[in-house]
C-alpha cells in the first residue's frame, strides 16, 4: 500500500463522517422542518411606528470665572 492509496481512504472516511454530520444537523430542503402557515401573515395587523423625538443639541452652561 503506497502513501495515496493511504491518503485515498483516509479521504474517503472523513467525507463519508461529514456528509453523516451534514445529514444529521441539516435536513436538506423541507426536509424534516414544519410547514410555514400562511394565515399568520395576514391576521397580525400593521402597527404605526412611532416618531422619533426631534435631536437635542448639547447644553451649553454660563460658568463663572
Amino acid at each position: 500500500m503506497n502513501s495515496q492509496s493511504v491518503a485515498g481512504l483516509l479521504g474517503a472516511i472523513v467525507a463519508s463522517i461529514v456528509m453523516v454530520v451534514a445529514i444529521a444537523y441539516g435536513p436538506i430542503g423541507q426536509y424534516g422542518k414544519p410547514a410555514k402557515p400562511a394565515s399568520l401573515q395576514q391576521a397580525a395587523p400593521a402597527q404605526p411606528v412611532p416618531a422619533a423625538p426631534a435631536p437635542r443639541g448639547p447644553v451649553i452652561r454660563e460658568v463663572p470665572n
